[in-house]
């Protein structure tokens, strides 16, 4: 990989403290303009400096000792924790729904991961986690957030449009034709965040991973080819996901008769 004459400037813990400083200020125009957000905004930070301190010293142990069920396991985890994530911002909470969230963002990031490892990269070996990890955790966050429009926006579609839906299904339609239009919204709404981003990538915004490249002295034409990449595999992954998770998440509202679950608009 091409390489400039360049070298990193490395942070030390004052550093990380006049970070911390634009942390108070915000907090600060919170009390200021009485937002009533100072003590989120104060775990936040907080949860910020050690969950990311904490990630570094395991990635650190988990990239020494090289191991492929080691890296997967970690992602598995990810992936766990996201769906957690998601079912907690939930109103309606189901016991099912955390399954259907893994099954869902593993199918879509899992085919987009392999894609871009296997086929584009092709990494040797295989589950190199100097690559993996870092990819994978772009594409799940981001099919976390998706997951999580995707489920709130169908949920409030199908109880908003309950009595146009019991007219399609008394005129003999079934269940997925009644709720078609509430999945599609859905759809749009998990996916609309990531095109927005697509639009303006390079022109607004310089993105996570490239910036990082470039800040540790790679090409920036380098840091743009995987940055395509990387967009181009969330945009697969988002759209997967929501189209999987919206698939599973309608059918708690009708029988196999295509009849409304009663229970499941409590």
């Amino acid at each position: 990989m091409e390489q400039f004459n360049y070298s990193l400037i490395n942070i030390n813990s004052f550093d990380l403290l006049i970070g911390l400083g634009l942390i108070l200020i915000v907090v600060g125009l919170s009390r200021w303009q009485n937002l009533m957000l100072e003590g989120e905004l104060i775990v936040g930070a907080i949860r910020t400096l050690i969950q990311l301190i904490a990630i570094g010293y395991v990635l650190k142990y988990i990239f020494s000792l090289d191991n492929w069920y080691l890296i997967l396991s970690f992602i598995a985890l990810m992936i766990i924790v996201a769906s957690i994530t998601v079912t907690r911002r939930q109103k309606k909470q189901t016991k099912e729904l955390p399954y259907l969230i893994g099954i869902a963002i593993t199918a879509g990031s899992g085919v987009s991961i392999l894609v871009a490892t296997q086929i584009i990269l092709q990494i040797e070996p295989w589950y190199e986690p100097y690559y993996l990890i870092p990819l994978a955790g772009m594409v799940i966050g981001n099919s976390m957030n998706a997951a999580t429009l995707a489920v709130e926006r169908i949920d409030s579609e199908i109880k908003n449009k309950r009595t146009e839906i019991e007219a399609y299904l008394a005129l003999g339609a079934t269940s997925k034709k009644a709720a078609s239009s509430c999945m599609k919204a859905a759809m749009r709404a998990a996916m609309i965040p990531t095109i927005n981003s697509m639009m303006v990538v390079g022109i607004v915004s310089l993105p996570g991973m490239m910036t990082g490249q470039i800040l540790s002295g790679t090409s920036p034409i380098i840091a743009v080819k995987y940055q395509i990449i990387i967009m181009y595999m969330i945009a697969f992954s988002v759209a997967v996901s929501s189209l999987i998770l919206t698939t599973l998440r309608f059918r708690r509202y009708f029988t196999r008769n295509h009849q409304l679950i009663e229970e499941a608009f409590e």
